[in-house]
């Protein structure tokens, strides 16, 4: 099963994309290929660019006490467990206060790394971050693998408390919705919301089937459109019926 995640506000799509660039960063961070280590800074610069924003944090930090009052409001619920309840709620004030008492835009401090954003501002060049043009990072690109790790394990310590914050919130959106099996007629399927409010839509499809959701969506409704690629990974409209998972998490 392929699992296909299509955001419906703005804030979540920045978190998803966030939490991409996050996922990818560490991914490399742990290989040890020099060519791994220079896209996972790469990524690292991404994420500056991410995170930013003006509000970015703000809007955070307000996702999470909205969260926090949400499950206040379980407390004492017969069919709740006040131990996991506990749990969660702790959860949540530790990544608000994390987040919170991090002064400035997460990645500020980087700001200050000349050598750093020497590289950042050569990264847009096709071949920009070659020897000759960068001889410095050229001799980091063949230190020890461990030591060039350590370096970027360093750098990456500002994002941490947001990292946990998005975390949080999308485990969070994601749990809130509820699975169930649908039915794309002729390749094409839409959903009136009724007038709720609904901020990731979750669709899973059978890998196996090669096919290829078109997903769009808004405040009244969602629809799905199937393709399935040719040879040239040109997209072609399905025409039978698809069978396929589908969670509107609010």
């Amino acid at each position: 099963m392929i699992l296909y995640e299509y955001p419906l506000t703005e804030r979540v799509r920045t978190l998803l994309r966030l939490e991409y660039l996050l996922r990818r960063n560490a991914f490399l961070m742990q290989r040890g290929h020099p060519f791994d280590h220079h896209h996972a800074l790469l990524s690292m610069f991404e994420i500056m660019d991410v995170t930013s924003r003006q509000d970015l944090k703000s809007d955070i930090l307000k996702d999470l006490e909205r969260q926090r009052q949400q499950y206040l409001s379980y407390r004492g619920n017969p069919s709740v467990s006040e131990i996991t309840l506990e749990e969660v709620l702790a959860e949540i004030d530790s990544s608000f206060q994390r987040l919170g008492q991090q002064l400035g835009k997460p990645g500020q401090s980087l700001l200050d790394n000349e050598w750093l954003m020497s590289i950042r501002s050569r990264a847009g060049i096709p071949g920009g971050t070659c020897e000759f043009d960068l001889p410095a990072y050229y001799a980091w690109q063949h230190l020890p693998e461990e030591q060039r790790r350590e370096d970027l394990m360093r750098w990456m310590e500002v994002f941490n408390p947001m990292a946990t914050a998005v975390e949080v919130l999308l485990r969070m959106l994601r749990d809130g919705g509820m699975p169930h099996k649908s039915v794309a007629q002729s390749g094409s399927y839409q959903q009136n919301l009724g007038g709720r409010s609904y901020q990731l839509m979750r669709l899973r499809v059978d890998g196996t089937l090669g096919v290829i959701p078109e997903i769009t969506g808004h405040r009244l409704m969602v629809s799905v459109r199937f393709m399935r690629p040719d040879s040239d990974w040109k997209l072609k409209p399905v025409d039978s019926d698809v069978q396929f998972e589908l969670a509107l998490c609010p």
